[in-house]
């Protein structure tokens, strides 16, 4: 029975995979109403999100950023769909901005950790990394239970050369002997485990954060960058990408310094778009321990 579902389920993508974008977009809209007005999906979730992270707004500026929000969110299951069959014509359209920092890193033979949050379109972004990078683009996931589910999303992400790498795998793969630089893309916005996690105060909010990141970027002496991707105005289903260095001497930068600095990046981003991010995740569902060790602090 599971197997019958999963293949209808697919065969439903696949056929949305080939709408028109304006369709999709159709589709999408339908969805906001039947996921968010009429199904109410983690209706309090967002709002208390909201209203801890801008508690100067008022309950209007909130209920807008949702709906907006909401809309973005939905607009997020359709891209991600036409994106499993999507030319990379269609990619290089949909994201653009400045990478020339890339070129100048690969030529210097430089190795790099690439870091996003959950802004954008997060697959459309592993898609341009691995279609318009020259290094070798090694991107960071968790697996999925469901395995015909997370099959679709490999297939997905490994369209145009990255190779998909599970978080508890990464030390290990980074020690292979590699013909050319290499470029290690991951999301670290998730809500980790708080009796390892470096907490700081993000959004007026107490917030644990992933340390790996650190450790992967200071075993391997790796350039840490941040890329960002906010929508482009009044182009429905465009976006940009702005990336910034955060540093290239991770083992010389204070314990931490390098996450701390990219919630600052990440920070400012979402005050200018705020919309754009994952707020039906519950982002906030740790407490911050009473005792914190020496390494969960920004030394």
């Amino acid at each position: 029975m599971h197997i019958l579902v999963s293949k209808f389920l697919f065969l439903i993508l696949n056929q949305v995979s080939k709408l028109s974008w304006k369709n999709a977009f159709r589709l999408s809209d339908f969805l906001r109403w039947s996921i968010f007005t009429l199904g109410g999906y983690r209706k309090n979730v967002i709002r208390q999100n909201l209203r801890n992270s801008f508690p100067d707004k008022s309950d209007a500026e909130l209920s807008c950023i949702a709906k907006d929000f909401q809309l973005h969110f939905t607009d997020l299951i359709v891209e991600t769909i036409k994106f499993r069959t999507a030319s990379p014509e269609c990619v290089r359209e949909r994201l653009q901005g400045d990478i020339s920092m890339m070129d100048e890193l690969y030529n210097n033979k430089t190795n790099i950790i690439y870091l996003m949050g959950h802004r954008g379109n997060w697959e459309l972004a592993n898609l341009f990394s691995s279609l318009c990078f020259t290094h070798e683009c090694i991107v960071v996931y968790r697996p999925l239970q469901n395995k015909a589910s997370d099959q679709w999303f490999l297939d997905l992400r490994t369209r145009f050369g990255a190779k998909l790498v599970p978080m508890d795998t990464i030390f290990k793969e980074l020690q292979k002997p590699r013909e050319k630089p290499y470029v290690v893309v991951l999301a670290n916005d998730q809500s980790p485990n708080p009796k390892t996690a470096f907490w700081t105060k993000f959004l007026h909010q107490d917030t644990g954060v992933f340390r790996g990141v650190e450790t992967i970027a200071r075993r391997y002496n790796l350039t840490v960058l941040y890329a960002d991707f906010c929508k482009v105005a009044d182009k429905r289903g465009y976006y940009h990408v702005d990336i910034s260095i955060i540093t290239q001497t991770p083992k010389e930068v204070p314990n931490n310094a390098i996450l701390e600095k990219q919630l600052r990046i990440l920070e400012k981003d979402i005050n200018l778009q705020p919309h754009n991010w994952l707020w039906s995740h519950r982002r906030w569902k740790h407490k911050r321990p009473d005792c914190l060790k020496p390494e969960q602090t920004l030394a």
